[in-house]
């Protein structure tokens, strides 16, 4: 079979010479900054770019409500994104998750389009106006579970060159334990979230502590390479959310 030539697929990357940084492709009449080429650069836009890490249960909706509500007060405008919530692939997401069935190289593609369709209308577009945009878990969520399954560091990381580096990113971290509680208290274990599409184990509690123990494990790794402010969260709500707050208003405004 002959190799296909892909280079007259790629978008155009002809940028002046005042736009460093990032390439710029266009499709029809809608230009793009997010070409996969490399980092999109934010480095000259006015808004901030602050990410809230975890593992389902560490507190970060309502960590992010909380730090919204202490922002708007303050005069300042938010912008609210998280997994799944891209309006080109984030509804088809959900729904296939919902029938259990979808393979590890499909997700991971799935999960990286949801980014990618957010990241260049809705965030990109807000760091612009000068917004703080606070997101729900950025792409290291979406490789700490892909490693996890299995997938290769290298090549997720690859997939996600494309995404700018955050002013700044705040790891919850807690323990195994505490998050049992939290799931039991809420209503249950999730089907994913226990990791019983890609784990031997038979019952739901086993796979969840046996899933969690790992990805727990590739987050705290994550976190220290990539420079993530760790805050412990095993404790109270008003404590992390203090924590947070000193961090997030010297990004915003020191």
């Amino acid at each position: 079979m002959s190799k296909i030539d892909h280079t007259d697929l790629l978008p155009s990357t002809d940028l002046p010479d005042d736009e460093p940084g990032f390439g710029r492709g266009r499709a029809g009449s809608y230009e793009y900054e997010a070409t996969g080429h490399r980092a999109v650069d934010i480095s000259a836009y006015p808004g901030r770019l602050i990410c809230v890490e975890g593992t389902d249960g560490a507190g970060r909706s309502t960590q992010i409500a909380l730090l919204r509500e202490e922002l708007e007060n303050r005069g300042h405008g938010v912008v609210h994104t998280g997994l799944t919530r891209g309006g080109l692939a984030g509804s088809g997401l959900r729904q296939a998750k919902e029938g259990h069935t979808l393979g590890r190289l499909t997700t991971d593609l799935f999960y990286a389009t949801d980014f990618a369709d957010r990241l260049q209308t809705s965030v990109l577009p807000a760091l612009r106006a000068g917004f703080v945009v606070f997101t729900d878990r950025y792409v290291y969520s979406t490789i700490a579970r892909s490693v996890v399954r299995g997938t290769d560091r290298a090549w997720i990381e690859s997939v996600y060159r494309f995404a700018p580096k955050p002013h700044e990113t705040f790891y919850l971290d807690v323990s195994v334990e505490q998050l049992v509680r939290r799931v039991l208290s809420r209503g249950g274990f999730d089907y994913w979230e226990s990791g019983m599409d890609c784990q031997p184990e038979g019952d739901i509690y086993g796979s969840f502590m046996a899933y969690q123990g790992r990805l727990l494990k590739v987050y705290r790794e994550m976190a220290e390479q990539s420079g993530m402010t760790i805050v412990d969260a095993n404790g109270e709500t008003s404590d992390t959310y203090e924590a947070l707050r000193a961090g997030v208003l010297r990004v915003v405004e020191g």
